[in-house]
């Protein structure tokens, strides 16, 4: 049973993207690599083809898991959002009431959180706990290493 995931405009297209490279790029090396190793010789001796075998069908698996995500995303719909909560794509900036750091963090989908870039998965802790939270509001996360308290202090949209 497939689930539905949520996406930005951004992240659908990154996903388009990535799934036509390894359709128009990646399958017809792939398909290339295969009649190389043929040409080499006896097949049940040639470790080459049964590698390139092995990486098609790796590339093959990785194809029908995103063609399967695909037609089960769904774009999300900003104008519908209520502005005054963290939902998904919301910038939250929180302030850590243990030390008094500061952060600012994208609330996004799962299959779209880079921390690096400040985005986190609504379905993390930390997303989770932020969730339908509104400025002024106060987080209790618990995380692996205890119980965090963030305070709510800005919430935007891009």
């Amino acid at each position: 049973m497939s689930t539905v995931s949520y996406y930005t405009a951004e992240g659908l297209k990154k996903l388009r993207e990535e799934l036509d490279h390894l359709k128009s790029v990646m399958r017809p090396k792939a398909s290339a690599d295969i009649a190389e190793a043929r040409d080499k010789g006896d097949l049940s001796e040639n470790a080459e083809y049964d590698a390139a075998k092995e990486a098609q069908g790796m590339l093959e698996m990785r194809i029908a898991k995103l063609e399967e995500v695909h037609s089960n995303a769904r774009l999300i719909d900003e104008s519908h959002l209520d502005l005054s909560k963290a939902l998904v794509l919301s910038n939250v900036k929180i302030k850590n009431q243990t030390d008094g750091t500061e952060m600012t963090y994208t609330l996004v989908a799962e299959s779209e959180a880079d921390l690096k870039t400040g985005k986190i998965s609504v379905t993390s802790p930390i997303g989770k706990g932020l969730l339908g939270k509104a400025v002024g509001e106060f987080a209790e996360i618990t995380v692996p290493n205890g119980v965090l308290k963030f305070e709510i202090l800005e919430i935007t949209r891009d």
